[in-house]
């Protein structure tokens, strides 16, 4: 299967596209590099191209499903510049003009950041609340998904992404999983800092779990669906430390700062119950294993 990513080269999209490689693929990446690298891909047998999604248009052979995951993916880059909406959303109508008119498929990333002002644990029918720009773009991108459905037949998934972390993050550096950051500071016998008194939580999922969930919406025969990829499961921002610290053999306390984050989220929760009933997708790697593995892979950020 001919496959592309946008994204490719970053965190997730990088361990997407080694999946869809070791798969046997034939697999094309747009990337931008503005929070990856290419050396997240070096080594695999993929085609490079940074260069505007418009270029797909001449390309000569035929996609047969695109992973939209070149997406500014914090809130803080869209906060910083807006008209960062904009230009993501137009970017994911270039992707669904191209499927339109290829007969191509989408799976695309959102995230659980929609579901702020909601309580826990988050379903995919709960109402939408936009907080900020970074809502809004994926929302947005979420109706048009739908749309292009509904007047155009286009296919497509889209996955609301939790709290990721995994290898291949050192390169968004701030932008990164607290889940890393602490690792990179405990190592470095760092106190982390914590906002708050650190007992808020989020439903941490390791980037392995996430790219199966990519993979399963792939093969599977779905019109237009929304899917939570979390685990279920939600750790406090202290429950991290602790266990980093075990894993290290280290006892880095943390430092408490005051919180200055207008409409701060206090805990992510995903209900997985749709995922695991329709698209077939459990999360299997623990916050434990998931610490364990990061650190054995022994990258700090450059």
């Amino acid at each position: 299967m001919r496959v592309l990513v946008t994204g490719g080269c970053g965190f997730i999209g990088s361990n997407l596209v080694e999946r869809l490689v070791k798969d046997g693929h034939e697999v094309t990446v747009f990337d931008n590099l503005s929070s990856g690298s290419i050396k997240n891909i070096e080594g695999l047998n993929v085609e490079f191209f940074n260069e505007p999604y418009e270029k797909i248009n001449s390309m000569r052979d035929k996609i047969d499903i695109i992973f939209h995951l070149g997406m500014p993916s914090s809130s803080p880059m869209y906060k910083s510049n807006p008209y960062l909406v904009g230009k993501t959303i137009n970017e994911a109508i270039v992707i669904l003009e191209y499927a339109r008119r290829n007969k191509c498929k989408i799976v695309y990333a959102s995230t659980s950041s929609l579901y702020n002002g909601n309580p826990t644990p988050y379903r995919e029918d709960m109402p939408i609340y936009v907080t900020d720009y970074y809502t809004e773009c994926r929302y947005a991108i979420e109706r048009l998904a739908k749309l292009y459905n509904s007047l155009y037949d286009v296919k497509s998934v889209g996955l609301r992404l939790f709290s990721v972390y995994g290898p291949r993050e050192q390169y968004k550096g701030e932008y990164a999983n607290m889940v890393s950051q602490f690792i990179w500071k405990i190592q470095r016998d760092e106190p982390p800092v914590i906002f708050g008194d650190g007992n808020q939580t989020r439903d941490f999922i390791h980037v392995r779990d996430v790219v199966e969930a990519f993979m399963l919406a792939a093969e599977k025969d779905f019109s237009y669906e929304i899917f939570n990829v979390g685990t279920g499961v939600e750790h406090s921002f202290n429950d991290v430390v602790n266990m980093v610290n075990k894993a290290l053999g280290k006892n880095v306390k943390p430092v408490y700062k005051p919180n200055p984050i207008k409409n701060y989220v206090y805990r992510t929760l995903a209900d997985t119950t749709k995922a695991e009933r329709i698209l077939g997708f459990k999360a299997k790697i623990s916050l434990e294993e998931g610490i364990r593995d990061l650190i054995l892979s022994g990258i700090n950020p450059t």
